[in-house]
């Protein structure tokens, strides 16, 4: 049974991101936003985002809310932030797979991968 997590670490710290907004939207003409999430003390999910037969073949977009984030958690203050809301388009090819996909965020950068 196929499902989609992701998590959050922290890198400024060099900790998880507890606290973190997440929303999971589909992608298309018909874009609609599927989930709104908060990253746990361990900077994880409580649950998958989808999971089983709710997992289907498509796009997808997490938008990861770092700039709330980043001011409460650094007192990371300029306006406009560098990075404020942090948008991932990714595929999903088969849906009996796990798709895992994880943010390492600081003030000014950010990276991620297809984990497992």
């Amino acid at each position: 049974m196929g499902r989609l997590t992701t998590h959050v670490l922290d890198t400024m710290a060099g900790t998880p991101a507890a606290g973190l907004a997440i929303e999971l939207w589909t992608v298309g003409e018909d874009a609609r936003r599927l989930r709104t999430v908060t990253t746990n003390a361990d900077g994880r999910v409580d649950a998958p985002l989808l999971e089983g037969g709710a997992l289907l073949a498509g796009r997808y977009e997490l938008r990861f809310r770092a700039g709330a984030y980043l001011r409460a958690r650094h007192g990371v203050g300029a306006d406009p932030l560098f990075l404020d809301e942090i948008p991932i388009r990714f595929g999903v090819a088969d849906p009996d797979q796990h798709y895992h996909v994880p943010l390492l965020l600081s003030a000014y950068g950010y990276s991620t991968y297809r984990g497992s």
